[in-house]
């Protein structure tokens, strides 16, 4: 028979793991409370004793050492989500290469370049600047400088006659807002209206669109009741590619859509056209994609609005197509080439973007 002694020191050993199991539970609870997982207290390991751990150098708290795997892990993965969404957006927003557009700055006071880090020395045009950045760099810097451009709304204050890629970057758009809005609004109201794009709006009113977009941007208001006529918007719309300094298919691509306008045989016409849209620059190319796609919507209800394909290839061949500087007899020739490519862009516009 058990003795009285013998009892007591059987129940004195059941005290330090009840002690483990409540140390356990608390440990539990609070990863449960700091991570918001519902973990059981058995599946959390019991820290070992500090009493037979080696006393270290210097004192460290068992729960600090218990927790620094579990932080990492949780930083680790939100690092990883942060990322993967960061991705995500950068994947929507637009993503377009733009020179910087350097003029040559006569800068007061002492300034370095933001290239090199070196002084820029002299009395008047000491360096360069961008017009649209405002960066400020040496006449020699900027040879080398990336084409990393990123417009600042503080020295684009302008929506007409500016470039189409300084203005979408300064903006975060795909396309220039002119383009969205005016279009948005032909299509709300005004695809069924006779001779759409070939008559013309009265000049004031349009010059009066121009202006509240260059004040206004986004927020002009073009809606029926400050405009009524829809032919003014659509003379907006032309204006405003009329007025690009670089035309929507740019000097540097407009030899090649020539030459594909100048092929006879329909299919390698259409090979070289995918040819020649490579060449534009992706804002060009975007806007170029949303226009065509709308021309072609209007001429699907061309039995209403008289609008074919070939009367909108008459009206926005030399807008789009913009020659460069070339002799009267070339520029002339050119027209009926200019309205063959933008016919066969409206035409098949579905197979070509």
């Amino acid at each position: 028979m058990p003795s009285r002694e013998s009892h007591v020191v059987k129940k004195g050993k059941k005290k330090p793991r009840r002690k483990a199991k409540k140390d356990a539970g608390q440990k539990g609870s609070l990863f449960t409370a700091a991570l918001g997982l519902n973990v059981s207290a058995a599946s959390i390991p019991s820290l070992p004793d500090p009493a037979r751990a080696p006393a270290p150098s210097k004192p460290t708290s068992p729960a600090s050492t218990f927790w620094q795997p579990i932080r990492s892990f949780a930083l680790s993965q939100l690092t990883s989500l942060v990322r993967r969404a960061t991705l995500r957006e950068s994947d929507l927003a637009p993503k377009y290469e733009k020179v910087h557009n350097f003029k040559v700055h006569t800068f007061r006071g002492p300034h370095w370049c933001e290239y090199c880090a070196n002084f820029m020395w002299g009395l008047i045009a000491q360096g360069v600047k961008c017009a649209d950045c405002g960066l400020n760099v040496h006449k020699q810097c900027s040879k080398v400088v990336p084409n990393d451009c990123q417009p600042d709304l503080r020295h684009v204050k302008k929506v007409y006659s500016c470039d189409l890629t300084t203005l979408v970057k300064a903006h975060n758009t795909k396309r220039p807002m002119v383009v969205d809005m005016c279009i948005q609004e032909i299509e709300a109201r005004g695809l069924q209206s006779e001779g759409l794009y070939r008559i013309s709006g009265f000049s004031e009113l349009i010059e009066d669109v121009k202006l509240a977009f260059d004040r206004d941007g986004e927020k002009a208001d073009i809606s029926s009741n400050a405009y009524e006529d829809i032919n003014i918007i659509t003379g907006a719309l032309k204006l405003y590619f009329r007025e690009l300094p670089i035309p929507l298919i740019t000097y540097d691509a407009h030899p090649r859509f020539i030459e594909a306008g100048k092929v006879s045989d329909p299919e390698k016409r259409l090979e070289a056209l995918h040819e020649a849209l490579r060449l534009l620059p992706p804002a060009h190319f975007e806007t170029l994609r949303y226009l065509m796609a709308h021309l072609k919507r209007v001429t699907q209800c061309d039995k209403e609005n008289l609008m074919t394909s070939e009367n909108l290839g008459i009206v926005f061949g030399p807008t789009l197509m913009r020659a460069p500087e070339l002799d009267a007899m070339t520029a002339l020739n050119d027209i009926r080439y200019q309205r063959l490519v933008v016919e066969t862009l409206i035409t098949n516009e579905d197979v070509l973007f």
